[in-house]
């Protein structure tokens, strides 16, 4: 079973002084790793930690420097096997020279720099698998194999923890499981404003009294925009979309231009003009969960942790989600939203045909009680808290360990 850790927070020092930790990521672009890192960066500067992270850097610069935390700037997403080495001793350098007492890396890449670099310095080494590796064979196996090589290896969820245990059993006993965590004082229907949830309406083209289905995430074939558009189009067949009721599929599409083409001729062919709409990325998450009655996770491929769920739960929002990944932990099936097979347009179609057939009473009743499962187990407090807890234990055995 994966090792329980204290969940309190506190500013404690090791007698050198203040301990150091050092995160390393490939880039600070928006993503769960990256924020992660700006998480636990800022809870380490609160408990009168230094917080460093190695990164290419990116657009959440800014943010990570409001923590106080400090960027060393290092080419760490290469996989050329000579920046891969040249990174560890560089990291090398920079553990003796600051002192650092631990490092914490979050991809395989740097993890590798990492490793080499710890090892050198007598330093605990950590990892966190934010989602899960492939491998088709035995060389792609033995470079993702740095993940579970952590003398605490994390996982972000019980399913991507089973994946490990699966994968890799000997890390069995070296394995953590620290659910990603949300900030609900930004997760908080009471903190957003009338105005903005207005604001997002309308830039959807969305009518006063409107009801809203949205699926929120990038637009990529397995995130399962397709698979929607086909379930709408089922319920169109059979009378079963309500009038008044629109769907909002909102994303970045990253250069997959051909796709976002793809997903409007499907919104055409399925005579769904008028009825779904293509939006950008949003980037007032909290508003868009409000301008909406139902949320949709329809990844076809299972998610280690997946933000949707969670992150519409918080706001109230009852949610669809695939039956797979780490939505069947985030999502209370049958109390707090409800979970369909993956890629099962007609399964999906039956899901939102129930929910939208429910009193707003008990859509607001499925709401709260996805809010209370997430205050429960995914807070960012409660995930800040037990990765120092680890810290805190790997630094104090390796310093008995020195003494012995």
């Amino acid at each position: 079973m994966p090792r329980t850790v204290p969940t309190k927070l506190s500013t404690d020092h090791n007698k050198a002084g203040a301990r150091s930790v050092l995160q390393i990521v490939p880039s600070l672009d928006a993503g769960g790793a990256e924020r992660t890192t700006i998480d636990i960066a800022r809870a380490l500067r609160e408990a009168g930690w230094t917080a460093l992270v190695a990164s290419e850097g990116g657009r959440l610069e800014g943010e990570l420097a409001a923590t106080g935390a400090e960027l060393i700037r290092l080419p760490v997403a290469s996989k050329n096997p000579r920046t891969v080495y040249a990174n560890a001793a560089r990291l090398a350098d920079l553990i003796r020279t600051r002192n650092i007492s631990l490092v914490h890396a979050r991809s395989r890449g740097p993890a590798w720099s990492a490793l080499m670099a710890a090892r050198r310095t007598n330093i605990p080494f950590v990892t966190t698998y934010h989602g899960i590796y492939n491998a088709k064979g035995p060389l792609k196996r033995w470079y993702n194999s740095v993940m579970a090589r952590g003398d605490a290896v994390i996982a972000n969820s019980e399913w991507t923890a089973n994946h490990i245990r699966k994968t890799y059993p000997s890390a069995d006993k070296r394995l953590v499981v620290i659910p990603r965590g949300l900030d609900l004082d930004q997760f908080d229907p009471g903190n957003v404003a009338p105005e903005r949830i207005a604001r997002m309406r309308q830039s959807w083209g969305i009518g006063a009294g409107e009801r809203v289905v949205l699926l929120p995430g990038r637009l990529a074939r397995w995130k399962g925009q397709l698979v929607l558009l086909d379930a709408l189009h089922r319920l169109r067949q059979h009378n079963l979309f309500p009038p008044g009721t629109r769907a909002v599929i909102a994303g970045d599409a990253q250069t997959r231009d051909s796709y976002r083409d793809e997903i409007r001729q499907a919104i055409t062919s399925h005579g769904l003009d008028g009825m779904a709409v293509l939006s950008d990325h949003l980037t007032d998450m909290p508003a868009a969960y409000l301008a909406a009655h139902i949320v949709v996770s329809a990844s076809t491929d299972p998610e280690a942790f997946g933000r949707v769920a969670p992150e519409a739960a918080a706001m109230g929002r009852p949610v669809i989600a695939t039956d797979h990944g780490g939505a069947r932990e985030t999502v209370l099936a049958g109390t707090s939203g409800l979970l369909t097979p993956p890629g099962d347009a007609a399964a999906l179609a039956d899901a939102l045909a129930g929910l939208l057939a429910r009193t707003p009473e008990r859509l607001a009743a499925m709401g709260q009680s996805g809010r209370a499962h997430v205050r429960d187990r995914f807070t960012v407090t409660r995930m800040c808290a037990d990765t120092l807890g680890v810290y805190r234990r790997l630094i104090e055995e390796r310093i008995h360990h020195g003494r012995a």
